[in-house]
């Protein structure tokens, strides 16, 4: 093999990937994990297979960097307008945390999103457990006849999506009225 065309190719290549990470950053705001398997799933799609999978992640990660050090991708960032954006559509603090470990974001932004949550909101599980009764017709939404019958399966629901027992049972005991108070506060 000639080494110069070789050189050739990997600086196509890492041309390559700089073109579709910004072609991608400028339809969606991904984190880092998520433009790194974008552009390995892409990699793959193209059909070089000349690189071992090492390589292929290397360059990737230079590409990163280098979006990093220009301040086109953030995780910090990230991670707080995704936790402010969960937490509207009634989000617990225990599935936002889940869903940002499973976005790749460290552990030390996700624990600042969710500190800066909580000193902006007072209660927020409790008002993203109204959110969930309101959207999904449970709990204080129900008929007052039907409420027993269906508790269990309320704060099953609840559980599923991440509040705890006690919030899930202070937000199911409410009165029809009091909620929608709440529901106005929203």
């Amino acid at each position: 093999m000639n080494p110069i065309k070789n050189k050739k190719n990997l600086e196509a290549t890492v041309e390559d990937i700089r073109n579709f990470a910004h072609s991608y950053l400028q339809k969606y705001s991904p984190s880092k994990q998520q433009l790194r398997m974008y552009l390995f799933k892409k990699f793959i799609k193209i059909g070089q297979k000349k690189h071992t999978k090492k390589e292929v992640f290397d360059l990737i990660d230079s590409v990163i960097l280098s979006l990093i050090e220009q301040k086109f991708l953030n995780d910090q960032y990230y991670s707080n307008a995704k936790s402010k954006a969960l937490l509207k559509k009634g989000y617990s603090l225990n599935k936002i945390r889940y869903n940002l470990i499973k976005k790749g974001i460290d552990e030390k932004f996700i624990q600042d999103s969710i500190s800066k949550i909580k000193q902006d909101e007072s209660d927020p599980d409790f008002f993203s457990a109204i959110r969930v009764c309101k959207r999904r017709r449970i709990g204080p939404n129900r008929e007052e006849s039907n409420r027993t019958l269906f508790y269990k399966k309320d704060i099953s629901i609840l559980a599923r999506s991440g509040f705890s027992y006690e919030i899930s049972k202070k937000v199911l005991s409410i009165p029809k009225e009091e909620f929608k108070k709440f529901c106005k506060m929203l």
